[in-house]
């Protein structure tokens, strides 16, 4: 008998409600087998983490197995929001895939400094956009071995 296995949870933090509905689109475009949830700010995003605010609620914030983070964000910006989710031992394994529209190189090493699994600089064109998450699936989902969910994890 075949194991059932509950879809993967990618949280998108991203303050651009365009981009957000160009990562959904891209997401169902390329068959993501992935549940995609959306918050808009850093603030937002370490709620949701945490399971405050609007994400208190039991179950309405499941643990991600995949965080797209965008830099440039109102309340709390995508570095602070990675500063912290990487000093958190309980948030720490989650991999950050930053998306952003910067190519800085302060930017990049910055990033990865801080602990950022991987740096993607957002494409102009939707068929790239496809394109990225197509192969950021097959490689954080197909190919690497992702830390085990916490016993005890509230998502």
């Amino acid at each position: 008998m075949k194991e059932e296995r509950k879809p993967l949870i990618i949280l998108l933090a991203d303050d651009d409600a365009d981009d957000r509905l160009l990562v959904k689109d891209a997401v169902a475009e390329c068959r993501w087998e992935g549940d995609l949830r959306c918050v808009e700010d850093g603030v937002d995003l370490l709620d949701y983490l945490k399971h405050r605010g609007r994400h208190a609620q039991p179950g309405s914030a499941p643990r991600p197995a995949l965080i797209l983070l965008d830099l440039n964000m109102p309340k709390k910006d995508g570095r602070e929001a990675l500063r912290e989710i990487k000093a958190d031992p309980d948030l720490r394994r989650i991999p950050v895939v930053v998306l952003t529209t910067s190519k800085a190189d302060t930017d990049v090493n910055g990033l990865y400094d801080i602990g950022a699994s991987s740096f993607i600089s957002k494409p102009v064109r939707f068929d790239s956009l496809v394109t990225i998450l197509q192969e950021l699936s097959r490689y954080w989902f197909g190919i690497v071995q992702l830390p085990a969910q916490p016993t005890g994890s509230l998502g």
